[in-house]
């Protein structure tokens, strides 16, 4: 199998077999934790759950990370990438156990929000980070098949973690604190799989490395500038029409995400146990469509190019997505979660690809980081079109609809450009 074969290849580089350690348990971790959030927010049985209130949760979660976001890219470019996995991770096993004792200890929501606030403000380096960390562990020979499969890899492990957090909650009655500890504990051990990379290996050059906040900090407008004049250059446009069409392509799925989420809940199952557990096997899913993109890009974009391989993306999801979502029912929307993980990963692998061939080292850490504040805006806009667009059931013609209109324009836009 061809994606056996390159894993194996790519094994064979020392650094990237560390790195890769550091991003499953990471992401690993991210996964428990994350539907340890969806059962308490979404699933209790003592919730009656909105699409308002989802969108809010988003929003509360993920829209503050806009201002993060450059931060996090200049110190990128700025720290030792080895040390923000060690100490973000760290970081992050004691906030997750601060949020298990507020489970605990039942405290009003917004207090449960903004310990998870802090845990989520924190992925935003670590995660950024492993994406402009690669370049520096395989060569540029191997740099498109390391897209595919690290990532891939990485919302695998999330996918494994969500599983595995499930498992302690159908073990341990009342588990949602003990399911964070377990997400505690699978960061403690990310911490301690970076010491196994070199502090100076990840980058950035010694010259540019400031270890102090304040020193780290002066002229972030300005750095932010430049990385976005260096991202605006004609060299790079390419780079910068696939992070716009991939912005969409994450609004899209985040819409879809809701849709789902209220479906689950309402629709699907007449309990909040049955509704996660669907939502378990949506994920599931969706997880092996990533992993068949993680088979199937590098050949595609070989064939085609990578901006080409975005727009057939786009169009094979404008065409699925209402085929499949419009019926409302379990199987067809099982299938249609597997492809929109094919597309929209394949899409991603593609756009990491462009924009990392495209970015000098230098910038790569605020660029991913810039990267990353669009798919979170993108994300919690999404969230709020859904909240206004959908019934308390969750069935909502005009939304799929809408979306399927959004990725064709995504896949006709990013056609005519890589025509010209």
């Amino acid at each position: 199998m061809a994606v056996v074969r390159d894993l194996r290849t790519l094994l064979r580089f020392g650094n990237f077999r560390r790195l890769l350690a550091v991003r499953l348990l990471s992401q690993g971790a991210d996964g428990v934790y994350q539907v340890a959030l969806a059962a308490y927010v979404v699933f209790s049985p003592e919730k009656q759950t909105s699409a308002t209130a989802i969108a809010s949760a988003m929003a509360v979660l993920l829209l503050p990370y806009s201002l993060v976001g450059p931060f996090a890219g200049v110190l990128l470019d700025r720290w030792r990438r080895r040390q923000v996995f060690l100490y973000g991770n760290l970081l992050r096993a004691v906030l997750a156990s601060a949020t298990a004792a507020l489970i605990l200890g039942h405290v009003p929501d917004w207090l449960f929000y903004v310990s998870a606030l802090c845990v989520t403000a924190v992925n935003r380096f670590v995660l950024a980070g492993l994406s402009a960390t690669l370049p520096r562990v395989v060569d540029a020979e191997r740099l498109v098949m390391a897209n595919s499969l690290s990532p891939t890899a990485g919302t695998l492990a999330a996918t494994a973690g969500g599983g595995l957090a499930f498992v302690v909650r159908l073990v341990v009655a009342d588990s949602d604190a003990a399911v964070v500890l377990l997400g505690a504990a699978l960061y403690l051990c990310a911490a301690l799989a970076s010491l196994r990379l070199a502090p100076e290996l990840l980058g950035p050059e010694a010259e540019l490395v400031q270890p102090r906040l304040t020193t780290a900090l002066t002229g972030t407008a300005r750095d932010l500038t430049a990385a976005l004049r260096h991202l605006a250059a004609p060299q790079r446009r390419e780079a910068a029409w696939a992070l716009g069409t991939m912005t969409l392509m994450r609004f899209c799925y985040g819409a879809l995400l809701v849709m789902l989420l209220m479906l689950c809940r309402y629709t699907f199952s007449s309990t909040a146990d049955g509704g996660l557990r669907l939502l378990g096997l949506a994920l599931g899913t969706s997880a092996a469509g990533f992993f068949a993109a993680a088979a199937v890009t590098p050949w595609a974009a070989g064939g085609l190019g990578p901006g080409r391989w975005i727009a057939v993306c786009a169009a094979a999801a404008a065409v699925l997505e209402p085929s499949l979502g419009l019926p409302f029912t379990v199987a067809p929307m099982l299938i249609a979660t597997f492809f929109l993980g094919l597309t929209t990963q394949g899409a991603k692998i593609a756009t990491d690809t462009i924009v990392q061939s495209s970015v000098d080292d230098g910038f790569r850490g605020r660029i991913f980081s810039v990267y990353d504040v669009l798919f979170n805006v993108a994300f919690v806009g999404a969230a709020a079109v859904a909240a206004l667009m959908l019934p308390p059931d969750g069935r909502s013609i005009p939304l799929v609809v809408t979306v399927a209109v959004v990725y064709g324009a995504v896949a006709g836009a990013m056609g005519r450009f890589d025509r010209q």
